[in-house]
């Protein structure tokens, strides 16, 4: 039934503005909180702004030249890639072992759940701050060690125990989120292909790599993507634990980042390695995406 001539608040009019009204907080908090920071980050990196001097001047495309010649940014990207890497295949090989013995609905299988996700509820900093202590030459990891007989290492001191411990600190913190994550998947795997696997003479290994692993296809891509991305944006751990050392072997991104904005006070050229965060996060999470066509189950 139309609406008589006239009439300005007709019934789709007004619906239309319920929705508008509804979507108004999201969307202005989007844009207050994420594009116009985005511009000005962009803005930011064309400037050199000394908070110190109280200056600010133009320097055009000069922080983008720096990217090119700075040595210890390329290593800083080096390190990224490691600690992105290590991250993601210790992180989810762990958590898809861990969420597969959960699923056999063992004994006890409440409380384990409940110990490998208690990590995540716990504050970074207080996590970081512990095992600092455990790490240290004197600390609980090399006491365990002397009790087996066996010298360890300093562990925050040497390149690659460094990155290492950085790697496993951060993989125990969080691998409970995504082992809730792979244990919701795979109970909603039918029962009953397992079964006919079985009768059809599949092992264990098979039926895990042909039924498993593409039912839950969808959440691996989740999970990978989530984890890497976080992986793109550490700091805290690297701020307690190394401070970037030694040398600059657990120098990331973002660390560097903080060191070139706060530390040395080179606003525009922390600004510019910003916008190539922003820039190697969002390429990575979109290739990830496109390949979902490939690997992910029920993706034509």
């Amino acid at each position: 039934m139309r609406a008589p001539r006239g009439v300005f608040w007709t019934l789709s009019r007004r619906d239309a503005l319920v929705g508008y009204v509804l979507v108004a907080p999201q969307l202005i908090g989007s844009v207050l909180f994420v594009l116009v920071p985005l511009g000005l980050v962009g803005w930011y990196s064309l400037n050199e702004w000394n908070v110190l001097a109280g200056t600010f001047e133009f320097t055009g495309t000069d922080n983008y030249s720096k990217l090119l010649s700075d040595q210890t940014l390329r290593e800083a990207l080096g390190n990224t890639a490691v600690f992105s890497v290590g991250l993601v295949a210790l992180n989810l090989s762990l958590a898809l072992f861990l969420a597969c013995l959960l699923n056999q609905r063992l004994a006890g299988t409440a409380f384990f759940r409940a110990v490998f996700f208690s990590p995540v509820l716990v504050t970074l900093v207080a996590w970081t701050l512990v095992w600092q202590f455990l790490l240290q030459p004197q600390g609980g990891i090399n006491g365990l060690l002397d009790v087996a007989a066996i010298d360890g290492p300093n562990w925050l001191r040497s390149g690659p125990t460094a990155m290492l411990s950085v790697v496993v600190v951060q993989v125990i913190k969080n691998v409970g989120l995504n082992v809730v994550l792979f244990l919701a998947a795979l109970q909603g795997v039918p029962p009953q292909l397992y079964e006919a696997a079985r009768i059809d003479g599949a092992g264990a290994w098979t039926r895990f790599r042909r039924i498993t692993v593409p039912l839950i296809s969808p959440t691996i891509l989740l999970t990978s993507i989530i984890t890497f991305a976080g992986s793109l944006q550490v700091f805290a751990q690297i701020a307690v634990l190394t401070q970037g050392g030694p040398g600059n072997s657990t120098t990331v991104l973002v660390y560097y980042l903080y060191q070139q904005a706060f530390q040395f006070h080179h606003f525009g050229y922390g600004a510019t390695i910003s916008v190539l965060l922003f820039l190697i996060v969002a390429v990575l999470t979109l290739v990830q995406w496109r390949l979902r066509r490939r690997w992910v189950f029920h993706e034509s």
